[in-house]
């Protein structure tokens, strides 16, 4: 029953904090700190990038040198063109070539490098022209880890490379998985988002960086259900947000004949650092908070009231319907004693 729980707000030195939800205070609890949630759920919006690949170290290039000129210091006899094929871009950002030395070529694009190889072969092959094709290494790809058709490593095409084309060229996300989660790792920074939010709004197609790993996963956020419900079961997030009133429609309702509609609860545990002595926020760790769904105002006030991952939602017992259970065992122990009274005649 509900007051065998909250009757110890009335404590001298309560263990648990107890909280009536209402429409009054739904504002002030909705700013109280967060709870069950991991990882850092906020998401950098898009930006724009170039539409051109630049040169990275790791990268590698691929010169095609050509000369007409006869006895040309730069072609084979018989040839008016030599390649020099696959040379990484070392960790200074240049690559090596015969008669030149050392070009720094990071951060131009294929055209750039292709430009400045040329000018500075003019004072040994003044009639050499120069071709340069890119090949991009691992530090200018980005890894896609589970929960696409195709993981892997993709190379970014350019540096216009965002999210959503590279979910697009992994295979997408299948539709089986539980409201999936686009998880995107970089450096020391992890952001989180719901692909159905990515999907619809358009500023969130983040722009990619080099080295970014990108993991899809099923929503692992969970409620427990429990006392006088429909089902009493680990129940899953179908969505990012989830009201009181929504977690009580996938517990399958109240029980008619056992619930009581006036003491719905909420079970929340806070961590030490979420203690505040403000006026907004818990003064103990655990917190219970109540909901009578007899009136208007606490309709309401679920309908706006937020499960956090980790939380127990309890439906209490009737206190009629303990009655009926003493009353059912009185009877039965009436009807007992009428039955031995019989066989002892």
């Amino acid at each position: 029953m509900q007051s065998e729980i909250t009757n110890e707000k009335a404590s001298e030195d309560p263990t648990f904090q107890v909280v009536e939800v209402t429409r009054s205070n739904i504002p002030d609890l909705l700013n109280w700190p967060k709870t069950g949630w991991h990882g850092h759920y906020h998401w950098p919006n898009t930006s724009e990038g170039v539409n051109s690949s630049t040169i990275r170290s790791g990268d590698r290039v691929t010169i095609t040198i050509w000369d007409s000129q006869d006895h040309s210091l730069i072609t084979n006899p018989g040839q008016n063109y030599t390649v020099i094929d696959n040379v990484e871009v070392d960790g200074g950002g240049s690559i090596f070539l015969p008669y030149v030395n050392k070009v720094r070529v990071r951060g131009l694009t294929a055209d750039g490098a292709r430009k400045k190889i040329q000018s500075r072969l003019d004072p040994i092959v003044p009639s050499a022209q120069v071709q340069v094709s890119l090949r991009q290494g691992r530090d200018h790809a980005v890894d896609v880890v589970g929960g696409v058709a195709k993981p892997g490593s993709y190379p970014m095409p350019s540096r216009n490379y965002k999210v959503l084309n590279v979910l697009a060229d992994a295979g997408g996300i299948p539709p089986g998985l539980r409201n999936p989660r686009v998880r995107l790792l970089r450096g020391s920074k992890t952001y989180e988002i719901s692909s159905e939010l990515l999907l619809a709004d358009g500023s969130k197609n983040a722009l990619l960086h080099p080295r970014d790993t990108i993991v899809v996963e099923q929503d692992d956020r969970s409620f427990v259900a429990f006392g006088a419900s429909g089902k009493e079961d680990l129940i899953y997030f179908p969505k990012d947000h989830l009201t009181a009133l929504e977690a009580m429609s996938l517990m399958g309702g109240l029980s008619d004949t056992r619930a009581d509609p006036k003491g719905v609860l909420i079970l929340r545990e806070y961590s030490a650092e979420d203690l505040s002595t403000a006026t907004v926020g818990p003064t103990l760790q655990q917190v219970v908070f109540t909901f009578d769904l007899t009136d208007a105002d606490g309709l309401f006030a679920a309908r706006k009231f937020e499960v956090s991952p980790g939380d127990t939602v309890l439906a209490t017992e009737s206190p009629v319907n303990n009655l009926r259970t003493i009353f059912s065992l009185f009877g039965s122990i009436l009807g007992l004693s009428a039955q031995s009274a019989a066989l002892s005649r």
